[in-house]
C-alpha cells in the first residue's frame, strides 16, 4: 500500500499544491482588501469613538495614554496614526515599557477634518472643525479650526473660509 500512497501523492502533487496556491493567493488578496478599509486599534477600544459617517481606512488608533474622538464626516487618507500613548524616557529597560500615562492624552479630531495619507497625531491635541492636515505631516498642537497644516511638525499654511450659512 505503500508504494500507491506514493504514485497517489506524487500524481496530485502539482495540481494540488497549484489549487493550494491559487487559495491562498485569493486569501492573501481578500485580506489586503479589506486592509485598506480596516482600521486597527490598540488599547481599550471603548475609548474609541468613530462616528458612522467618518471615514478612517487603515488607520491605527492607540488609546493607551487617552480617549480618542472624531467627528462626524471626518475622512483619513491611508496608514493614519492616532496616539494617545508615550513612554518615560527617563526609565530603561522594562521599567520603559511599562511607564506611560493611562490617561489626560486624549486626541478630538473635529467634524469634517481631513487627516491626508501617513499622518501621525500626537495626544493630547485637538484638531478643530473642517481642518487639513497634509500629506505626511506630524500633529503635535492643537490645529485651529478651518486651518491647513503641514509638516513635521505641521505648520500653518494657511487659514480656509468658512461657508456662509
Amino acid at each position: 500500500m505503500r508504494l500507491l500512497d506514493r504514485l497517489i501523492t506524487r500524481a496530485l502533487r502539482g495540481p494540488l499544491d497549484a489549487l493550494v496556491a491559487e487559495q491562498v493567493a485569493r486569501q492573501v488578496q481578500e485580506l489586503k482588501l479589506d486592509a485598506l478599509y480596516s482600521y486597527r486599534w490598540h488599547g481599550d477600544r471603548s475609548r474609541l469613538r468613530i462616528p458612522d459617517t467618518a471615514v478612517v481606512n487603515n488607520a491605527l488608533f492607540n488609546m493607551s495614554g487617552g480617549t480618542i474622538t472624531i467627528g462626524e464626516y471626518a475622512f483619513f487618507g491611508h496608514d493614519v496614526s492616532v496616539l494617545t500613548g508615550t513612554h518615560d524616557i527617563n526609565q530603561f529597560g522594562h521599567d520603559r515599557q511599562l511607564a506611560f500615562p493611562r490617561s489626560g492624552r486624549d486626541v478630538v479630531i473635529g467634524d469634517g477634518v481631513w487627516l491626508a495619507s501617513g499622518v501621525t497625531v500626537f495626544g493630547p491635541v485637538t484638531i478643530g472643525e473642517h481642518a487639513v492636515v497634509a500629506g505626511g505631516s506630524l500633529v503635535r498642537e492643537d490645529v485651529e479650526p478651518y486651518t491647513v497644516v503641514a509638516g513635521r511638525p505641521a505648520k500653518v499654511l494657511k487659514k480656509l473660509t468658512p461657508p456662509t450659512a
